[in-house]
């Protein structure tokens, strides 16, 4: 009997996530799973107690790591627009770099498990609401700095902003090339 192979459960959680975020919940299984730690099933029960509890693990590491990216992003230098701008760009040119066109593991998650699996819903909204007051917050800012317009209402166009991010990562899974999804950011941002 040989020795059972060490792996480390950070690196673990993050090729779970990938394959979670390519393949989804439900096409995922304990032995993928496995075959992608490069472990035993075993050994991934003994390690995280099961595909659930690896899913939550991971899920929360991408959206603890999307949390930092969207603050990051919108607090750079520039102009509110650069700004705004540059994060959707980012957006944009990530997706589509994907090989796999996966779009975003939040909003994936909230397509696969909707309303029927209140934790992931609660956690994925978490996200959204964290995206959305980072940019209520750049509108608030750029309507003070008189950059934007004043008749603006900040929790408005914050959403109006969020729901665009969401459609352009449902849109990066299908779209061939930039063109379009750029087109669409450049035309948000004029509303502004």
């Amino acid at each position: 009997m040989g020795r059972p192979k060490e792996f480390d459960p950070e690196t673990a959680v993050v090729q779970a996530m990938n394959l979670f975020w390519r393949q989804g919940y439900a096409s995922t299984t304990p032995q993928g799973l496995a075959d992608a730690l490069g472990i035993g099933k075993g050994s991934l029960y003994n390690a995280f107690g099961g595909k659930r509890q690896l899913f939550d693990l991971a899920l929360q590491r991408y959206l603890d790591t999307q949390k930092d990216a969207v603050t990051s992003l919108l607090n750079d230098s520039g102009t509110v627009k650069e700004r705004l701008r540059r994060a959707l760009m980012v957006l944009v040119e990530t997706d589509l770099a994907d090989p796999g066109r996966r779009g975003c593991l939040a909003t994936n998650s909230a397509v696969e498990f909707g309303v029927a699996d209140a934790d992931v819903a609660t956690r994925v909204q978490s996200l959204f609401d964290h995206t959305e007051r980072a940019f209520a917050s750049l509108i608030t800012e750029g309507r003070r700095s008189g950059e934007l317009r004043n008749d603006l209402d900040d929790q408005a166009v914050a959403s109006m902003l969020l729901n665009t991010v969401t459609g352009l990562h449902t849109l990066a899974r299908l779209e061939k090339g930039p063109a379009r999804m750029r087109s669409i950011a450049d035309a948000t941002i004029s509303l502004l």
